[in-house]
């Protein structure tokens, strides 16, 4: 073997072990004995983010509570649906009945008129039919009647009452959530009553106009419609008071104690890392709680009070934007711990990055290969990789901050447009072409007089011509 074999040997050797290395994850260094104001920073930043997770669940509540239950027009929008389900027409068709079968008394009415007919000479053998058609006329006027009131239940006309039953009212609920009962909205014993009476009448207008007259004896009453009921319900105004007046900076305060503990910590990505799973923690406790909330407050409004499906439709509409809330706190938990991860130093971490650098690049070189490139514009997007980057970011933020009430899947949905962009700023950035290294051949030089043994000269006198070899660099 001779000497030029040895070096191309040792140069093929030392590329493997490059690319070897290279590979390899890094190595972790040793742990350095942390001094006691470090420990001390450690344990602040650990203490700020704890709480700040702790708080988060209050503080969608309270925005919840201030916001969609404090506010008119956005409690009026809470409400509105139930006007349109079948569970709550339903019930309020069956206490509208209830309340008019009760005033007008249709049987002893009915058995007055056939007694009334009976009575004006007709032949024994009819008085005695009509006597008993009493209680089958009595039946079908009830199902006319009821017939009726589901129609009216069903119209536009009622979803527009039950609008400005609930908007009137609005101030009742405040007032019986901080514990003052007054007007149409008030409590019997622990139960949340609206006031039916504006209903009622728009139902015996209808009757009246379509020839069921006397439908107009039925008096102005005041039928209470349920709507909640809990054995609890001094705790709920107590934490109705709190949470409403926490509303506002509650949810700040958590930002800036989460904020304060990263800044503070050592290691600040793993810091967000940790706090944003934490927070999705909290959010996860959050639903748990509604979920095992729903079956206790079911428990507590007796079925003849508020049917199951109705008592379930108020829970669910009364509580879906919080549920709303924490879904989405909960997203974005989600997104930024995914994004903290992916930047970390973690094998997992850094192997997915290089794979999908890799398979990028490769999906690249295969569209310019089929012909398509990017040409200037991909020299220029490879130069603003990094700004591009991070616009791509603050867009995204800014999006969902100025998004009108965002849910989990809004949050969700911009996230994934924002890998999207990031994906086309990799496929479209085009790095500058290296030229390839041409090794020219050497001019042949004559041998110098100190040239050792073993080496020939040319018959010319000149030095023997060497290879030059080329060792790919690694990667």
């Amino acid at each position: 073997m001779t000497e030029s074999d040895e070096v191309l040997q040792l140069r093929l050797r030392v590329a493997e072990l490059e690319t070897a290395l290279e590979a390899a994850p890094p190595a972790t260094p040793a742990p350095v004995p942390l001094t006691a104001g470090q420990r001390a920073r450690t344990a602040a930043a650990f203490f700020l983010i704890a709480i700040s997770c702790l708080l988060a669940p209050l503080s969608v509540t309270a925005v919840w509570a201030s916001r969609q239950i404090s506010d008119t027009d956005r409690y009026v929008a809470t409400v509105a649906p139930l006007a349109n389900d079948p569970a709550v027409q339903r019930a309020v068709s069956d206490a509208v009945a209830r309340e008019i079968f009760k005033q007008l008394n249709l049987r002893d009415l009915t058995r007055q008129a056939l007694d009334a007919l009976s009575q004006r000479g007709v032949p024994p053998a009819v008085a005695a039919n009509l006597a008993a058609l009493s209680g089958p006329l009595a039946n079908g006027i009830e199902s006319f009647t009821r017939t009726q009131i589901d129609k009216i239940v069903a119209s536009p006309a009622f979803a527009t009452l039950w609008e400005e039953a609930n908007r009137r009212a609005h101030a009742r609920v405040v007032d019986l959530l901080e514990g003052r009962q007054s007007g149409a909205l008030g409590t019997n014993g622990d139960a949340v009553t609206l006031n039916l009476a504006p209903i009622i009448t728009q139902v015996k207008q209808q009757l009246v106009a379509n020839g069921f007259t006397i439908a107009d004896k039925v008096p102005v009453v005041n039928r209470q419609f349920v709507l909640a009921r809990s054995d609890s319900i001094t705790k709920a105004q107590t934490l109705y008071r709190v949470l409403d007046r926490m509303g506002t900076w509650l949810p700040i305060l958590t930002l800036l104690l989460l904020g304060a503990g990263i800044m503070l910590a050592r290691d600040r990505r793993k810091s967000l890392l940790f706090g944003s799973l934490g927070i999705l923690a909290s959010m996860l406790v959050l639903g748990i709680l509604l979920a095992i909330a729903r079956p206790l407050y079911l428990d507590a409004v007796p079925n003849r009070v508020l049917p199951d499906d109705a008592a379930g439709a108020v829970f669910d509409t009364m509580l879906q934007f919080l549920r709303y809330g924490l879904r989405t706190v909960a997203a974005l938990a989600l997104v930024v711990a995914i994004g903290a991860f992916f930047v970390g130093p973690s094998t997992g971490a850094v192997r997915a990055r290089s794979d999908a650098t890799r398979s990028l690049g490769a999906l690249r070189r295969s569209a310019e290969s089929a012909g398509v490139n990017t040409g200037r514009f991909g020299a220029w997007v490879f130069g603003h990789k990094r700004l591009l980057r991070i616009a791509t970011v603050v867009l995204g933020g800014v999006v969902l901050t100025f998004w009108h009430q965002p849910t989990g899947a809004v949050v969700l949905g911009i996230a994934v447009v924002a890998l999207v962009v990031l994906v086309l700023i990799e496929l479209l950035g085009r790095p500058p072409a290296v030229p390839a290294k041409v090794t020219l051949p050497e001019q042949r030089q004559p041998v110098p007089a100190e040239a050792g043994p073993g080496v020939a000269a040319e018959p010319d006198g000149s030095a023997p011509p060497t290879e030059t070899e080329e060792v790919p660099r690694p990667g």
